[in-house]
């Protein structure tokens, strides 16, 4: 197998980082041969940590906590880096200047793909406070995407769900209603397309159950990871 870039993944809830590495490791097959796939690294330190901080707005804090990940992945030897956590990219800025490696944005990675797939007006779906946030506004201004943030009502009961269901691995039918609910109200407003925002969401949701069509952030982070992990060996 030729040799490929070492991904560093930067953790921080359970069932989407599995996910985005179940990912890298399942296509990179289909890239480089049966069972192949690049160097992977995983470090994630407590989920407890970072909700502290987001709960006292302490953006600072979740920064010290992403490059804490960082140094660590970094000593393991990777060359670049990826956070499956759309949530914490809110602290992406003061992390990067300070940052020992490169990192792949998974916003940047989205409104990429919704470009490519021409989507025009995107729904933001995920945690109480990524959905509060300019993570996707900012990325998606700049290609020039509207987009339309989940109503209050929405906002709140699928960030609690997230944090008390889809975070420990707990998938409920009635739990798919209430998100695919939130879609269709999306849908209402005039979306054409809505952004799994939290890396959980695609364990529940996806273009087979939603009204409208998907962007799957942790699999198109993971995606993106892959082909710049193997880009390096082309």
């Amino acid at each position: 197998m030729p040799t490929c870039l070492h991904i560093g993944i930067v953790a921080c809830s359970a069932e989407g980082a599995a996910l985005c590495y179940r990912t890298i490791c399942a296509e990179g097959a289909e890239l480089l041969g049966p069972h192949a796939h690049p160097e992977v690294s995983i470090h994630s330190g407590s989920l407890a940590d970072y909700v502290k901080c987001l709960d006292a707005k302490d953006l600072s804090g979740v920064a010290d906590l992403m490059l804490s990940s960082a140094r660590k992945l970094a000593a393991a030897g990777a060359d670049f880096l990826i956070c499956p956590d759309n949530t914490i990219h809110e602290a992406f800025s003061l992390v990067a200047h300070s940052s020992p490696l490169p990192w792949l944005h998974i916003a940047e990675v989205v409104a990429a793909e919704a470009v490519a797939l021409g989507y025009r007006r995107l729904g933001i779906l995920g945690t109480r406070w990524l959905v509060s946030s300019e993570v996707y506004p900012d990325k998606l201004r700049a290609r020039g995407i509207e987009w339309v943030r989940s109503g209050d009502a929405d906002r709140d009961e699928i960030g609690r769900l997230i944090m008390e269901e889809l975070v420990y691995g707990v998938f409920r039918p009635e739990t798919v209603d209430r998100f695919q609910q939130a879609i269709r109200n999306l849908q209402r407003r005039g979306c054409d397309a809505v952004i799994l925002g939290c890396t959980e969401i695609p364990l529940i949701i996806s273009d087979a159950n939603s009204a409208l069509p998907t962007l799957d952030s942790t699999r198109l982070l993971a995606r993106a990871a892959l082909k710049r992990a193997v880009q390096h060996t082309q």
